[in-house]
């Protein structure tokens, strides 16, 4: 299934839930960009969930995989941190437990800050094992490797 939203488009495998939406306006001036975040999971999105997992990555089984597509606030694609160009190419060595936003035992993660034209985003996996880190590794990968981004959105307010 292909979900296209905001400037992002993946093709979502079978037993995936996709969602691509914008953040919540709230804390946001009023004028201001929310800029987009993909969330994709082997397991049902809940409706509130945090950037990063939060509210997800406890669900996961030792089966499961979370990936978020977090798009950063304007001006950061031209930050040292965001200075790799084009999506990035995960490989299984960048997989760690030490890599989560929030550790949970068992669990592995890793994290990737790039920039795609003028947009700069930050690519958050979460492995629901470090010792089945190959086999999920294999059940991300086509997912991850289908997210295509439009370079430069910059009359897309939200």
């Amino acid at each position: 299934m292909r979900v296209d939203a905001h400037g992002i488009s993946v093709d979502a495998p079978a037993g995936w839930e996709v969602r691509i939406t914008r953040r919540a306006a709230e804390g946001h001036a009023p004028g201001s960009h929310r800029r987009p975040v993909l969330h994709a999971a082997t397991v049902p999105l809940p409706v509130v969930r945090g950037d990063f997992g939060g509210g997800v990555t406890g669900l996961l089984t030792s089966d499961d995989v979370f990936v978020s597509l977090f798009e950063q606030d304007p001006g950061a694609s031209r930050t040292a941190l965001f200075a790799d160009s084009g999506f990035p190419v995960p490989t299984l060595s960048d997989f760690s437990p030490n890599r989560l936003q929030r550790s949970i035992p068992g669990q592995s993660g890793g994290q990737w800050f790039f920039h795609v034209g003028d947009r700069a985003f930050s690519l958050y996996v979460v492995l629901g094992s470090h010792a089945r880190r190959a086999a999920l590794f294999g059940k991300v990968t086509p997912l991850v490797r289908s997210v295509r981004v439009q370079g430069d959105l910059e009359g897309d307010a939200g």
